[in-house]
């Protein structure tokens, strides 16, 4: 049997007296694409940095059958695009590099098949004719193409997608949700987190539904309806499905949105 890409067992996060979640039990299989839901200050954003080794929980997390540390091989992290990215004067083939070997330092270093490595990565996103030029030139879609190479220069076994598609046109994101989805050939599994679902929905094998210091973790067919969104927020949700979209109304819901956006200003999500 393969190692699961990740692990979390009786895990939980806590902020003081404030419980984010607890009892989560999570197995990712090589390959498998779960997306993170919730509203901001669910947890969704601690998960990935306990996983990352940079958040303590109780309980405990494995990635590629190792305990989480810092600087983990194993793992790439996309990080959404924000406008502030744009004062990035670094080439976008440097910022790629760095993926590779960023851990090694001395001037000029190169080791054998860097370049050439940084060159495949390129052409994998789509990424090659602006290479050379500063990120400060780039849009947020060929920036986050370039972030994506990036985290998968090292071939991780999971990769933790952080809102990577804010800020991003539709087209934008969905050849972004693409290259991400692609790297199930490598086996990588991915953690996906998002505001919007859609985008990602004919990707997901199942969903992690964080909401209020409870979860429900399943396919998008057994989280993502009224019985089990109006449990999760103690309120009465509707689940639309048009077309090849899903819509949830609620109180705070917008009718254009996937799901709500229940916020709570300066908490982290």
């Amino acid at each position: 049997m393969s190692t699961p890409a990740l692990e979390l067992t009786d895990a939980a996060l806590a902020y003081g007296d404030r419980v984010l979640w607890s009892g989560l039990n999570l197995t990712v299989e090589p390959g498998e694409f779960i997306a993170v839901l919730g509203p901001n200050g669910s947890g969704k954003t601690s998960l990935l940095r306990a996983i990352l080794g940079l958040q303590p929980l109780s309980g405990t997390v494995r990635v590629a059958g190792e305990p989480v540390h810092q600087g983990n091989e194993h793992i790439g992290y996309v990080p959404q695009h924000r406008s502030s990215a744009s004062a990035f004067a670094i080439r976008g083939r440097d910022l790629v590099r760095l993926g590779i070997d960023g851990n090694h330092w001395g001037p000029g270093r190169r080791r054998a098949g860097v370049e050439a490595r940084v060159d495949e990565l390129l052409e994998q996103v789509g990424a090659s004719s602006y290479a050379d030029v500063p990120m400060s030139l780039l849009s947020g879609g060929e920036q986050q193409r370039l972030r994506i190479a990036q985290a998968i220069a090292n071939r991780p076994a999971l990769l933790l997608c952080d809102e990577p598609l804010v800020s991003l046109d539709i087209p934008h994101q969905q050849a972004i949700v693409q290259l991400i989805s692609d790297q199930r050939r490598n086996d990588t599994a991915t953690l996906f987190i998002t505001h919007e679902l859609n985008p990602v929905l004919p990707y997901c094998d199942r969903v992690l539904y964080l909401v209020d210091g409870s979860f429900q973790l399943g396919t998008v067919e057994e989280v993502m309806n009224d019985e089990t969104l109006s449990r999760l927020y103690g309120a009465p949700i509707e689940v639309i499905r048009r077309g090849d979209r899903i819509v949830v109304l609620g109180t705070d819901i917008a009718a254009g949105d996937t799901h709500h956006q229940h916020c709570h200003p300066g908490e982290e999500h």
